[in-house]
């Protein structure tokens, strides 16, 4: 198992009070479909996904952005190491979602997928774990969109959003570039490369507007 993952539970306290015992940002963590159809909404029309594609959600959570998407007709599918996640799973996806032990874990990838969608997730690993993860990832998915909390720069250790600094589980704290670059040295063509897209962390955007990367790239291992 990853060494984060022995470290950090993600557990009941993680997502329901996370941060009033400054583990995390959460309280309460809950679908809001206000929230959540939109953006599925807008990552659907902009990428795009294609009618009939298949979509891994790494690090889906409770499973609340799978739920969004098969609202809509997709074939999404979601994978996160917290058993206490997927124990609460909303019920209407628990079949679609799925434990794993970390990013080397088999189950990660039981089939290819046309996208894996990665959002807010992968400044939780580890770097070493998060190459492997994108390496592993190009040899399984033709697309994959990624969304990350951004640095001023790669040696001050700290985000643009200062909540986001509240996340004891943050380990990466990176620029725009670098994230670009580690895309491309894990064998994925970078398309697009923004601090905004419609419809996803729009509440940070507008006092922070450099505050988050948004990702979409390609596999060039196919």
């Amino acid at each position: 198992m990853d060494q984060l993952y022995k470290q950090v539970p993600f557990d009941r306290e993680y997502f329901e009070f996370g941060a009033v015992t400054g583990v995390s940002g959460y309280t309460n963590y809950r679908w809001m479909p206000e929230l959540t159809l939109r953006m599925a909404y807008h990552l659907v029309r902009q990428l795009p996904i294609e009618a009939g594609q298949s979509i891994l959600d790494f690090g889906c959570a409770k499973g609340y952005l799978v739920k969004a998407l098969r609202i809509f007709d997709f074939e999404a599918y979601g994978a996160d190491i917290s058993p206490y996640a997927i124990d609460n799973c909303d019920t209407e996806v628990r079949d679609f979602c799925r434990r794993i032990e970390g990013v080397g874990d088999v189950a990660l990838f039981p089939e290819r997928y046309d996208w894996i969608i990665a959002k807010d997730v992968l400044e939780h690993v580890p770097e070493n774990d998060l190459r492997l993860f994108l390496r592993l990832a190009a040899l399984n998915a033709d697309n994959l969109f990624v969304v990350v909390p951004l640095a001023a720069d790669d040696k001050c250790g700290h985000y643009i959003v200062p909540d986001y600094d509240q996340d004891a589980t943050h380990v990466i704290a990176k620029s725009l570039d670098w994230w670009a670059d580690l895309l491309k040295t894990s064998g994925w063509n970078v398309n697009l490369k923004t601090t905004h897209i419609a419809g996803c962390k729009e509440n940070w955007r507008l006092r922070w507007p450099d505050g988050n990367g948004f990702f979409r790239a390609s596999s060039g291992l196919r």
